[in-house]
Parts: structure tokens; C-alpha cells; sequence
């Protein structure tokens, strides 16, 4: 290839913006994501606070844009996002048990590595790439979780996710999910 056809790639294609949704998708997706992301609150609220564990991180917003807002995405099924968030976290944690001496490559192996794992596994979720990530860059609190990060929130968090998703997603006669389980 030569440099030139390289560069013209990245001009993009002339596809235009992506289509608009219909106002009652777009209210359908607010009310998944508020009842998902309160469910996760509450239960952290109720069973984790005053521990040394927490269920929220950052990397569930992500997974609720995907889970309410582009449900029929393959990377929003049940086994991508259970399966992304579960490995994520594994890998995290091991990087951070191998590398906390060297964050700068801990953080980077581990995104690299979960990217590749989730892949290997079939369960590509991007926001397990920010799971992963805050294993390594999370807080003193984070890293005394050990390996029970993930579960919690690894494996806790996205379960409640998935179990609102499954609620709120087949409300509307407009809407289905998932589309596959596995």
C-alpha cells in the first residue's frame, strides 16, 4: 500500500450521520439506563457500603449506552457484556498482581490483553476495556480488592445490568432482547 492510499483512509467513508432514532427509542433507552444504573447504586448502597468493596465503576456507564441505547449491537448480548467485564477484570487484576511496579505497562498489557482475550473468547465489550484499566488504575481500595474485583464488580455489576436489560428492553413491542444469549 502506498503512503498515500494510507492516508486517504483515514478521510473516513461519505456514509453521512447516523440515522436518528425515534423519540420513544430515545425515551425507552433514557428509563433502561436510569432503572440500570439505580439498581447498581442501590445495591451497592445497600450491600457494599462501609466495606472495602465497591460495585461502581466507571465502565458501566459505557456498558448502559450499549445495553439500553444499542441493544441489538452484538457487542451489548448478554455473553459480551458479562463475558467482557468477567475476563476484563481477571485480566486487570493479574496485571496489576504482576506489574503494580511498572503501572504505566501494567495499564497498557492490560488493555491490550483484555482487548485480545475478549476477542479470543467472544465476548468483545468495549467498556471491558475501562474494567480492566481501572484494575490497574484504580484506588488503594480498588487494589486491596484483590481477585474479588472480579466478582465485584466484575461479575455482581454487569449481572444487574443484563437483569434490567432484559426487563425494560421487551416493554415495547419495538423492542427485543437480547438477540442472542450465546
Amino acid at each position: 500500500m502506498q503512503l498515500k492510499e494510507y492516508f486517504r483512509k483515514m478521510r473516513g467513508s461519505t456514509a453521512g450521520t447516523p440515522p436518528r432514532v425515534s423519540n420513544s427509542e430515545i425515551v425507552w433507552s433514557w428509563i433502561g439506563a436510569l432503572l440500570g444504573m439505580l439498581a447498581v447504586g442501590w445495591v451497592n448502597s445497600r450491600f457494599f457500603a462501609g466495606t472495602d468493596f465497591t460495585l461502581l465503576i466507571g465502565s458501566y456507564g459505557a456498558s448502559a449506552v450499549l445495553v439500553y441505547g444499542a441493544f441489538r449491537s452484538p457487542l451489548a448480548q448478554p455473553r459480551n457484556l458479562v463475558g467482557g467485564h468477567l475476563v476484563s477484570a481477571l485480566v486487570g487484576v493479574v496485571c496489576w498482581q504482576l506489574l503494580q511496579d511498572m503501572p504505566w505497562l501494567a495499564m497498557a498489557v492490560a488493555v491490550a490483553t483484555a482487548i485480545a482475550l475478549m476477542h479470543a473468547t467472544r465476548t468483545l465489550h468495549p467498556p471491558g476495556g475501562a474494567t480492566a484499566l481501572i484494575a490497574v488504575i484504580g484506588s488503594p481500595e480498588i487494589h486491596a480488592m484483590g481477585y474479588w474485583y472480579v466478582v465485584v464488580p466484575g461479575l455482581v455489576g454487569p449481572l444487574i445490568l443484563l437483569l434490567v436489560g432484559l426487563l425494560v428492553n421487551n416493554i415495547p413491542a419495538t423492542r427485543r432482547y437480547p438477540e442472542i444469549w450465546f
